[in-house]
């Protein structure tokens, strides 16, 4: 879709020239809050099956995740005080706009995931998942806004997502390449900005 991505090109590059100096500001409470970088940048499965690096601002304490988990449970001991703000408002996936500048996700479309979950997919989920540029947002992460939480209540909490989780953000990926229009583009954009309000609001 030549429109969608003409949007995406214009939208995350005025969002970015917008967004500068609260940029440079969290750049600085990051570093400020715990050592380490300013970006959090993690291999995940983009379109066609590519791999590419996201960019995130960096929510936990440096190096103490490597090796662990990479899903986040509940109140997760590694995230920092200022992680902890940043995740809340959502503020910390802004730097995703970098990717989908680049060409390398959308602003909507299916979440990209790590390797290890994309290996879980069903073939034919892969395919149709697949064939998209990976969003910042979807209907998904709308349904899934306390997805941390979620995992933090289950006995097992990579079992759940496997088995629980996962299934249903496929069905919701599935419907979304079936039906992807520019307006439901952007109602999800404004859900997506109404949630993250209300949820910074309780």
């Amino acid at each position: 879709m030549i429109a969608k991505r003409l949007f995406d090109i214009l939208l995350s590059g005025f969002g970015l020239l917008v967004l500068l100096p609260v940029f440079a500001f969290v750049a600085v409470l990051i570093k400020v809050d715990s050592p380490g970088p300013v970006l959090f940048r993690q291999d995940r499965v983009g379109r066609f099956g590519r791999s590419f690096r996201i960019h995130k601002f960096r929510t936990m304490s440096h190096n103490i995740g490597v090796g662990g988990s990479s899903i986040t449970v509940g109140r997760d001991s590694r995230i920092t005080a200022i992680g902890a703000v940043l995740r809340r408002y959502k503020i910390d996936e802004l730097p995703q706009l970098i990717d989908v500048l680049s060409g390398s996700m959308s602003l909507v479309g299916p979440r990209p995931e790590v390797p290890e979950y994309v290996a879980r997919y069903p073939d034919p989920d892969r395919d149709i998942v697949l064939s998209v540029r990976p969003g910042i947002t979807d209907r998904a992460s709308l349904e899934f806004s306390d997805e941390s939480e979620l995992l933090g209540g289950a006995a097992d909490p990579q079992r759940f997502y496997v088995e629980q989780i996962l299934p249903v953000k496929l069905r919701y990926y599935r419907e979304y390449v079936s039906s992807r229009t520019m307006r439901g583009d952007l109602e999800i954009l404004v859900a997506t900005l109404v949630k993250v309000f209300l949820r910074g609001g309780k």
